[in-house]
């Protein structure tokens, strides 16, 4: 069986323990010197050049001088409480402009929809106080309520006007000087063009506001059918544009981009909570299940056109809840007369001549507050357009939202230009104010190409990717693994294990894995099917370990479905942090010779076999790394669906082990408060002294598998931060990671390197003469990259569908001293060891693996009862549930493989 080794791939033995501080002795750490995000330090020249074309606008400014005054605005209604909603609160001071426009100097305004406008130039007071009335078409019956009081009969509810009165105070609170972005673009004082450069993206969110678009961030939805795309289950994407202004080396820039954002399938509430819960007919709907989805969704009601939120669901079906309603002598509705209970059904059917065809059996929708219900049959509302779905989405639903919103290279380019076209933002009166004309095509840029790192596999062979792919077609793996005790586990009812495991066996002896028969095959008990998943995972452990002579070094697990399957869970709890048992879960439709080496991939790096190396890494010829003890870290943290703040976020680290390779790493994962992006374990020091945090188990297993070495140098890659966290990074994680250091008793701190990378952005390359994707490789470090930071895009994928994403580097610190080719070629090498596949990938392998590990570790506490969750730590003032820690015999294997 292989080993995570050096060079020569054994583990060496140590003769000294880690270092570690005795209870007796205090160690003195001098204060942490303040580091500061580096400026650029120069540019690369490797590699083949390549003409590009990028979805960045140039920008031009002809008034740079002018300056943005901003005002504080305070909305109220006129009992003074305040005006939440964006959408009023927009309303408002549309309304105030149009009253008031002279008044203001006709300034026009620039609003972010909450507190804060901005104008071009003062208003010609500093405080102004206004009372705005804005009148709007409502229906003057009232619907169905508890509160006794049916007021206004039938005979009167046409619609009228009726008018609300707001008050209206803006103050003056800064100015913003235009003229910091051109200081900015010059290299001097880049913070300061911030400022402008949100009031600017205000503009385009107001522009887009005005227009009637859903606006998320800086990306903009129009209501237009024709842009909408059904992804099943009730839910609908929608495509847009994000729109946002970027300062960057070649100028200022407007990055457009196509977006698509999801939303509730505007429609019928039955006929969304058909296809919501896949349900065929209403009586099969599950009703607490629709109460939970349904409440706050906005509906429009059919008999008064009408727009109101949701609430809740009436107790009883329409034609058995009642409410109380006065009726007068005439046999009308009226505020004088009897008071009698009648249910909503009748009052609708009776009273307001409404013919229901479907609600009789059905809850109502209530649209009232708590104390005072207000109930609608559920066949007169609509779900109304443009409601955000914010909650996770199934595998099914993300497999059809990816497909259809896929864009290749010449169609993006093309709805991206006619976007810009279509925008006329030269048009916009903040914008002419400032003298601010956008281009209307796409920037032209060069780039370069790296060339693909060579990598040895088995049999000392050399391997060259050709478009960022090989194969182990007639090549075996570099350092293959033996499988000798290993049995197999069925929970699938279709699957023919021993065909599987005969394919499995001869497909290892072509890669150079030898694996014996399996001791034996475990089919689940048929009685036990219908038991919950984590009660047939502990019937078969119990079926294993009767069974077998002592622990399998390898357990391979079928399960009945290929994703979200409920025994993931808790079988790779059971197996990797019960019995340390090295684990692979499959779910064969087609088994042939690529499946099975794609398993065999997963398997060999669990097992601690290595499948391939760069070539420089197995030489030990890598540049800087190779000469000093360096260490590589891939953080990530994954954050549950938005808006469960009782879900914890799951913070992983990976670190790399057996220096000098850059191919094995082991994963240190923790819970932590929901939604906090910075890691908070990185060091946890305990009431007794000790650190339980996750740098001390990463740096303990660097030394142990690196012939007794301590990291001089540490390379961090930090997945998921966005540019205003960059400082945080620095000041709060890396300073966590030397404090760890520090209580190991060192004094002499490594030198850090520290990378953000970034997926979730909007630049797009193209290339200028062809129209497939940009080849594998393809870097780009000036024009369209910051002025004055250390930041590059690169593609290092082959993009065969769809328009390839480049990942943005963002280099914040730099003590080791990479030069601008070593740092990307360093990066571009670590997208080839990912040792699942065999395809460069387009984000470094560390990064990969520290999702990966945060994925499959959530698995853990994601079927578990909260009654069952005794192990929890408070982070605020919602305890989290924490992980349970791997067993000794896996915690160093790759398990996330």
């Amino acid at each position: 069986m292989g080993t995570d080794g050096g060079a020569d791939h054994t583990s060496p033995s140590l003769d000294l323990p880690p270092p570690t501080v005795p209870p007796n002795v205090k160690v003195v750490r001098e204060d942490l010197p303040k580091r500061s995000i580096i400026t650029r330090p120069g540019f690369g020249t490797s590699g083949k050049r390549i003409s590009l074309l990028a979805n960045h606008f140039k920008v031009s400014i002809t008034n740079p001088d002018e300056t943005f005054y901003q005002y504080s605005v305070a909305i109220s209604f006129e009992d003074n409480k305040a005006v939440e909603s964006k959408v009023l609160g927009r309303k408002v001071i549309d309304k105030l402009y149009q009253t008031y426009s002279s008044e203001l100097a006709g300034k026009r305004f620039a609003y972010d929809g909450d507190a804060s406008l901005y104008t071009v130039g003062p208003l010609p007071q500093n405080n102004f106080e206004y009372t705005v009335v804005l009148e709007e078409s409502i229906a003057k019956c009232g619907n169905p309520s508890d509160n006794g009081t049916q007021i206004e009969s039938y005979k009167r509810s046409k619609s009228s006007l009726h008018s609300k009165t707001f008050k209206v105070e803006i103050s003056y609170a800064a100015k913003v000087p235009l003229n910091s972005i051109s200081h900015a673009l010059q290299k001097a004082d880049p913070e300061k063009a911030q400022d402008a450069l949100r009031v600017l993206d205000i503009v385009l969110r107001q522009d887009a506001a005005k227009r009637g678009c859903l606006l998320v961030g800086q990306s903009f939805f129009h209501d237009d059918s024709r842009t909408f795309t059904d992804v099943g289950g009730g839910v609908t994407g929608v495509r847009g544009f994000h729109s946002s202004f970027r300062p960057t080396l070649g100028g200022l820039s407007l990055n457009m981009d196509a977006s698509t954002t999801l939303i509730l399938t505007p429609g019928p509430v039955v006929d969304f909570l058909l296809v919501n819960q896949n349900v065929k007919e209403t009586r099969y709907i599950d009703w607490a299940k629709a109460k939970k989805m349904l409440k706050n969704m906005r509906v429009k009601a059919r008999h008064n056109n009408m727009e109101f939120k949701i609430t809740g669901l009436s107790e009883k079906p329409c034609n058995q809840q009642l409410f109380s309603m006065k009726i007068s002598s005439g046999g009308s509705t009226g505020a004088d007369g009897e008071t009698v209970e009648i249910t909503v059904y009748d009052y609708f059917v009776k009273h307001r001549n409404i013919e229901l065809i479907s609600s009789s059996y059905m809850p109502c929708i209530d649209v009232g507050k708590p104390k005072r219900p207000n109930y609608l049959p559920i066949e007169l509302c609509s779900l109304v357009s443009l409601q955000r779905y914010t909650k996770a989405l199934s595998v099914t639903q993300r497999a059809s939202l990816v497909e259809k919103s896929r864009q290749k290279p010449p169609e993006k380019i093309r709805v991206v230009t006619d976007a810009i076209k279509n925008s006329h933002y030269d048009e916009n009166p903040v914008l002419v104010a400032c003298g601010i004309s956008v281009e209307k095509h796409l920037s032209q840029l060069d780039g370069r190409v790296l060339d693909a790192p060579k990598l040895k596999v088995g049999n000392n062979e050399d391997c060259l990717p050709q478009n960022g792919r090989w194969n182990f077609n007639n090549k075996k793996l570099l350092n293959p693994s033996q499988i000798d005790h290993w049995a197999l586990v069925n929970f699938s009812a279709r699957a023919d294990c021993s065909h599987l495991s005969r394919e499995l066996i001869n497909c290892g002896r072509n890669k150079g894995i030898h694996i014996e028969r399996p001791y034996a095959i475990f089919e689940e008990d048929p009685q036990y099917r219908k038991a919950s998943p984590v009660t047939r995972v502990e019937k078969m452990v119990e079926h294993i370990t009767a069974t077998l002579p002592g622990p399998p070094e390898f357990l391979l697990c079928v399960l009945p479905e290929r994703k979200n399957c409920d025994l993931y869970g808790p079988w790779k709890r059971k197996c990797l942090c019960n019995l340390g048992i090295v684990t692979q879960c499959v779910s064969p439709i087609k088994i042939n010779d690529q499946y099975l080496t794609n398993v065999l991939l997963k398997m060999n790096s669990k097992l601690g076999g290595i499948n391939s190396l760069l070539a420089i890494e197995n030489s030990r010829r890598i540049p800087l790394i190779t000469d000093k003890p360096t260490m590589i870290l891939g953080m990530d943290v994954s954050h549950g669906s938005p808006g469960r703040s009782d879900i914890p976020s799951i913070a992983a680290v990976v670190g790399s082990r057996s220096w000098p390779l850059i191919s094995r790493y082991r994963a240190a994962v923790r819970t932590q408060s929901s939604k906090v992006e910075m890691i908070e374990s990185l060091f946890k020091p305990l009431a007794n002294g000790e650190d339980d945090g996750i740098m001390r188990e990463l740096l303990k297993d660097f030394y142990e598998t690196s012939n007794g070495r301590k990291p001089t140098q540490i390379i961090i890659f930090r997945d998921g931060v966005s540019e205003s966290q960059f400082t945080q990074v620095i000041d709060i994680e890396l300073n966590q990671i030397i404090k760890a250091y520090q209580h190991l008793g060192e004094t002499e701190i490594p030198k850090f390197t520290v990378i953000v990378a970034q997926k979730n952005h909007h630049t797009r390359l193209f290339q200028a003469t062809a129209a497939e994707n940009v080849p594998p490789g393809t870097v780009v470090d000036t024009n369209i990259v910051h002025p004055t930071n250390y930041d590059f895009y690169m593609c290092s994928q082959a993009g065969k569908i769809g328009t390839s994403r480049p990942a943005h580097y963002h280099v914040l610190l730099d003590e080791i001293g990479f030069s601008p080719d070593d740092m990307q070629n360093l990066i571009h090498s670590l997208s080839y060891v990912y040792q699942r596949s065999t395809t460069a990938i387009s984000i470094v392998a560390p990064v990969c693996y520290a999702h990966l590990a945060a994925q499959q570790m959530s698995q853990f506490i994601k079927f578990e009862d909260s009654s069952e969750q005794k192990n929890t730590t408070t982070g605020g003032s919602i305890p989290f549930p924490e992980l349970p820690r791997l067993h000794k015999n896996v915690a160093g294997s790759m398990f996330f493989c």
